[in-house]
């Protein structure tokens, strides 16, 4: 387990919105020291969901290693605005999302959640982009961060 101040880094992509899409993470220590990283094809859905689904499998991750203080990082602008109070969730696919990922996010003693350049989370993307690929779960996230099976969806 980390304990500390945990970085995570996501993101989600669709190929034609709504179209194939994965959802890929990094989680690393404050000194960036990679913990763990997965992707995870998620079918056919829209880009703005698949970040949705990164951002929820990386938070869960953060919070079974540990962390107790967590920076997002996050090429979603949408996504950043919305969970920053700066955008109104209106799609009703979206809000059961957003209300996972508050209610995770409260669950971190402090957490800033903030928005990136792409070539910022190049690892991140490389992830999901991999998944999509490859049609399934890649990466070292399932074991030991977290049963990706278990808590994903729910």
């Amino acid at each position: 387990m980390t304990g500390g101040r945990c970085v995570l880094r996501t993101d989600g992509g669709a190929r034609g919105n709504p179209g194939p899409a994965g959802a890929g993470f990094v989680l690393a220590d404050a000194n960036g020291a990679r913990i763990c990283g997965g992707g995870r094809f998620l079918g056919e859905t829209t880009n703005n969901i698949a970040e949705y689904e990164a951002l929820l499998w990386g938070l869960r991750s953060a919070r079974a290693r540990g962390c107790e203080m967590l920076t997002v990082y996050s090429d979603s602008e949408l996504v950043v605005k919305q969970l920053n109070g700066q955008y109104r969730v209106k799609h009703p696919n979206m809000q059961p999302l957003y209300a996972k990922a508050c209610s995770l996010l409260a669950q971190f003693r402090d957490v800033k959640v903030v928005h990136v350049r792409r070539e910022e989370n190049a690892e991140a993307d490389a992830l999901a982009n991999q998944a999509m690929d490859a049609r399934e779960t890649v990466g070292d996230a399932d074991d030991p961060c977290v049963d990706v099976q278990a808590t994903l969806f729910d």
